[in-house]
């Protein structure tokens, strides 16, 4: 069920961030790549933003026709990113912020969880909703936002593995 793949990754970022301290998620491997913590603040403030379109979704239910491109239909029906390294936004990437420190990081994640699960019930009960469009993919009803949210915080798994390697042969040296 998509509840329980979304709590699964959202643990398995919260069970990982306790491999690092302050010092490791402030490094980046290089002036164009973000840090352990900018990847942290970049998945919580974007999946902020998805539960934010679900929102509007239900208070507006505008856009009950429109529909996602095709390009997004694909990544729905997989129920997944494509396996490449996607160039985002430019205005989203160069504002990314580090993190302050790494208590709050832990809270906004344990906050997004609990969140998770209160509009997973929201989007249960509801009956009708509008759409709301995604910059880059066309119209997302509440529950491919949600899906959606799931997607994008597993895909962003394996640029926190590459960000880990590199963390690692840094700790060795």
């Amino acid at each position: 069920m998509l509840i329980d793949n979304f709590n699964k990754t959202i643990d398995v970022w919260l069970d990982e961030l306790q491999h690092y301290d302050i010092d490791k998620l402030l490094v980046k491997p290089d002036t164009a790549s973000w840090s352990m913590g900018q990847l942290y603040r970049h998945i919580i403030e974007e999946t902020n933003w998805y539960f934010e379109q679900i929102e509007l979704c239900f208070d507006r239910k505008e856009n009950p026709i429109q529909t996602m491109k095709e390009s997004a239909k694909s990544m729905f029906h997989n129920n997944s990113f494509p396996n490449e390294i996607i160039k985002g936004d430019p205005f989203i990437s160069d504002n990314v912020k580090q993190p302050t420190d790494w208590q709050t990081l832990q809270v906004d994640l344990q906050k997004l969880k609990r969140d998770v699960n209160e509009i997973w019930l929201k989007i249960e009960k509801a009956t009708i909703a509008g759409k709301s469009e995604h910059p880059g993919h066309g119209f997302f009803d509440p529950l491919e936002w949600f899906q959606y949210a799931e997607m994008h915080m597993r895909h962003h798994l394996k640029q926190k593995g590459r960000i880990n390697n590199f963390l690692k042969i840094m700790t060795a040296k």
